[in-house]
């Protein structure tokens, strides 16, 4: 049985991992300083032992992007998935404008609520430009870092001067075609086999939640995580930064540009893969970040 809130879609997956993932998802209402109301936020958590993990999805994602990479790592260490503000399953309530300003704060509240230790944290494309912002602000919360094919220093793909009616409509209408979800998927990949019917599904189910279209303008009117380019050299927790060596998304000469940036860091390219390593390799993901977080610093 899956929960209830999960979209009837999700009855049509195939996959053991996802089948397995999507069983496990929980809500848990979150209070934040900025919405009246608790916020009924979506997560996974898997395992006991360790530093916790805290997973970061991308943008127009959801925390089924770590179907395949949590069991692998939940054995040996205690690993969250949560849906950040705005995205995945995660409620989406009317008074919110969805900034990156309120998604660090969703994420601060979470953690306290739930976790309220130091976490290793993981942060996959938009998911990594979070997870930047956020060790910038709570230091403290944050033992290490790994960033998979992160954003941080590239700009906006979509001007905020272009997001208004009607092409804010337009711009989200043309992101929801299946036929545009598929090909942004086949870029995503270097094996265009892991386009499978049951990644399509896992993909697009977040697209079902109410306000979907609303939360996704409103995040790129805010201009996303423009402004992180200048800070990240602020960094200071140890840093592992994983780069599929055929990411054709993300600038592939961002990977030794954080290296750079970031004093105590390391770059691994992980061979055969496109922007997701944690979908498209695993195995060797969870082998590095487990083999980075077992280090002494």
């Amino acid at each position: 049985m899956f929960p209830s809130f999960l979209p009837a879609d999700t009855a049509q997956l195939t996959e053991a991992a996802s089948i397995n993932a999507a069983q496990m998802i929980q809500q848990h209402p979150i209070q934040t300083c900025f919405s009246a109301d608790p916020i009924l936020t979506t997560y996974l958590q898997q395992g006991t032992d360790g530093v916790p993990l805290l997973l970061l999805h991308g943008f127009d994602s959801s925390l089924l992007e770590f179907r395949r990479f949590l069991p692998l790592v939940a054995g040996q260490r205690s690993t969250w998935a949560v849906d950040l503000l705005g995205f995945g399953f995660t409620d989406r309530p009317l008074d919110i404008t969805f900034s990156p300003a309120e998604l660090k704060l969703h994420l601060y509240h979470f953690w306290k609520t739930l976790i309220d230790r130091p976490v290793v944290l993981v942060g996959a494309s938009m998911g990594g430009a979070l997870a930047l912002d956020f060790c910038l602000t709570h230091p403290d919360c944050v033992d290490r870092l790994v960033l998979l094919d992160s954003a941080g220093f590239a700009t906006s793909a979509v001007p905020t001067k272009l997001m208004r009616p009607p092409i804010d409509g337009w711009a989200t209408a043309f992101l929801r075609n299946p036929g545009v979800r598929r090909r942004i998927s086949v870029q995503a990949y270097c094996d265009r086999n892991c386009v499978t019917p049951d990644a399509e599904i896992c993909a697009s189910l977040h697209l079902q939640h109410p306000r979907w279209q609303e939360a996704l303008i409103a995040f790129a009117k805010s201009g996303g995580y423009n402004f992180l380019a200048d800070k990240i050299d602020q960094i200071s927790q140890p840093t592992l930064i994983l780069w599929g060596e055929q990411d054709r998304i993300m600038n592939r000469k961002d990977a030794p540009k954080f290296e750079q940036a970031i004093a105590d860091s390391q770059l691994v390219w992980v061979q055969n893969c496109g922007h997701v390593p944690h979908l498209e390799q695993p195995q060797i993901t969870a082998h590095h970040i487990l083999e980075f977080t077992a280090a002494k610093s």
